[in-house]
């Protein structure tokens, strides 16, 4: 892709001007020096080959020239991860600390058409691919569906099982030794969740709160975490954004999730919104990013599609997509790693 061929001092700049609603020329020059000491000359540089590849827009001329950009919906917009992470939480200059009502308004027409190409190539009808198998190879790949879902999703948070010791878990009912029993539980949940997902599968085609809690309460059921939606605040790791911290509040905005979902009628934009709207609500005191992606492959087998496994997922980097989202409310990262595990999924499950 075009951003690919940036400098780091460009990609800085391109985050610079996609945080705004527009800036001067000057503006950007003064922002970027803060890193990066760079002459009048260099910035137009820079700025010119944004231009050129199409990545932000301009009006004006001379002193008065402003860069915009490209994107209107601030979801839309592209950011470079590694020149935004190149600061810490708290020298983040204008990341959002708190949930914005607003963002409804853009929950819509969020795949591109290239993108939406994309994903109906790459898919593959769930059902006929798996009665195609006989009934012991399903059961085989069902199984190491689920073994490498419930490691990479616990690996995400935090659970220091290997693939080989989840496997033995699942398998033999073989705990690991050195590790916690909670570190199992995780794990079993997860492969009781894909089950109940897989029985219910056509229950998902229309999605409630009543069916989001009772998926959260399989994915925790066990471990200390208070089920329904939470009445405290909550904190996340490495950001300084905050949920909200009113318990009505909270049910309301899930509810006014759930309502763009049901209205959407592309299954990978409604696969993709509880993806990233769920862990941004944190409707639940724990088990949040969780219940996320189990909903986002419950909706997806709900419309015959592949669920997503997530296993070849940096762990890291999908913990960075979502602060990127929390603080910037770009979805641009976000919608790469998904297009990218829908491509995943079907080339290597149930073939």
């Amino acid at each position: 892709m075009a951003e690919t061929m940036l400098t780091t001092r460009q990609k800085y700049i391109l985050n610079v001007i996609n945080q705004s609603e527009g800036l001067l020329r000057e503006k950007i020059q003064e922002k970027t020096s803060k890193l990066y000491p760079v002459s009048k000359p260099t910035v137009i540089r820079d700025l010119n080959v944004l231009l050129i590849k199409k990545l932000v827009s301009v009006t004006g001329r001379a002193r008065a020239t402003m860069y915009f950009p490209k994107a209107q919906s601030p979801l839309l917009r592209e950011f470079d991860l590694e020149s935004y992470f190149s600061d810490d939480p708290d020298n983040r200059i204008g990341a959002r600390e708190s949930f914005d009502f607003e963002i409804f308004r853009n929950l819509h027409d969020l795949l591109t058409q290239e993108e939406v190409n994309i994903l109906e190539r790459a898919a593959l009808s769930f059902g006929e691919k798996t009665t195609r198998l006989s009934p012991d190879l399903l059961k085989r790949e069902l199984e190491r569906f689920v073994i490498e879902l419930s490691w990479k999703s616990s690996k995400i948070e935090g659970n220091t099982y290997t693939l080989l010791e989840t496997e033995s878990l699942i398998k033999e009912q073989k705990e690991a030794a050195g590790k916690s029993r909670d570190e199992a539980v995780m794990i079993l949940n997860h492969k009781t969740a894909f089950e109940e997902i897989l029985k219910a599968k056509n229950d998902f085609k229309t999605i409630s709160v009543s069916v989001i809690n009772q998926l959260h309460n399989i994915l925790t059921k066990g471990l200390g975490v208070s089920s329904g939606i939470r009445k405290q605040a909550v904190g996340i790791t490495g950001t300084t954004y905050h949920p909200l911290d009113n318990e009505y509040q909270t049910k309301e905005v899930l509810e006014k999730m759930i309502s763009v979902v049901n209205r959407s009628k592309s299954p990978f934009e409604k696969a993709l919104i509880v993806h990233f709207m769920i862990p941004y609500i944190q409707p639940y005191a724990d088990g949040n990013k969780r219940t996320a992606r189990m909903l986002t492959n419950a909706i997806l087998l709900a419309y015959d599609l592949y669920p997503l496994s997530y296993r070849n997922v940096d762990e890291d980097k999908f913990k960075k997509v979502l602060i990127l989202f929390y603080e910037r409310e770009s979805i641009y990262e976000i919608k790469k790693l998904f297009i990218e595990q829908v491509k995943f999924a079907n080339e290597t499950y149930f073939r």
